[in-house]
């Protein structure tokens, strides 16, 4: 690996029945596995990607939109499915980003959605691996 610009550390402990905590304990957090523990108190591996994927295509989004000189107020919430494989058996997940976009055209906000999943780090690593639907909404400023 080359050009590294910063590296995040995260130890996991007996996998989605354990623990996991980030090199500077900021996230210090049990597991529980949704199928098996319905009444568990934790995080899972799936909704940290989400928190993870939501936050570097918001940042992606923003990216593109300044880059294209076009001031928007974004959000993106990300709901990864923890799905059954039919080809081998086992598991995957799938993501679909639900993208709130302020000031724009909903043609725009589809042409940033798009352009953003093409910059967004997150987005070039599942590329080809998982099913990402993106869902681009244009929303109203409303008043405070």
């Amino acid at each position: 690996m080359s050009n590294i610009l910063f590296t995040s550390v995260a130890t996991a402990k007996n996998g989605r029945d354990g623990h996991v905590k980030s090199e500077d304990g900021l996230i210090d957090l049990d597991l529980v596995n949704p199928i098996g523990d319905k009444s568990g108190k934790g995080s899972n591996p799936e909704q940290l990607f989400a928190a993870g994927y939501a936050a570097c295509y918001d940042g992606a989004l923003n990216h593109v939109a300044k880059e294209k000189k076009t001031p928007i107020i974004s959000e993106t919430t990300a709901e990864v499915n923890f799905l059954k494989d039919e080809e081998d058996g086992g598991f995957k997940i799938g993501v679909t980003l639900n993208i709130k976009i302020e000031g724009v055209s909903p043609e725009e906000a589809e042409e940033l959605a798009e352009a953003a999943h093409q910059f967004c780090p997150y987005s070039k690593a599942t590329r080809g691996n998982i099913e990402v639907v993106l869902k681009p909404k244009v929303v109203k400023n409303e008043p405070s």
